[in-house]
């Protein structure tokens, strides 16, 4: 399932879509978000896969937060 992850209008928050779940959190909060679904994989290598989506939209959130 895909995930995205977006900033909002106001540069101040991003929101992280899966499916029919999203929710909006601070854009200072993102590192720890992009370390928590790195963290999963670590621990649980058998299911690693089913947060490569989640890591791979909050990496390119991060990039995106970088270059604005």
């Amino acid at each position: 399932m895909q995930a995205t992850a977006t900033i909002d209008s106001t540069g101040k928050n991003f929101t992280m879509a899966k499916g029919s779940w999203s929710a909006t959190f601070p854009l200072s909060d993102l590192p720890k978000w992009l370390a928590f679904y790195r963290r999963q994989q670590e621990l649980f290598p058998a299911h690693a896969h089913h947060y490569d989506e989640d890591v791979r939209a909050l990496e390119a959130l991060a990039a995106e937060a970088r270059h604005s």
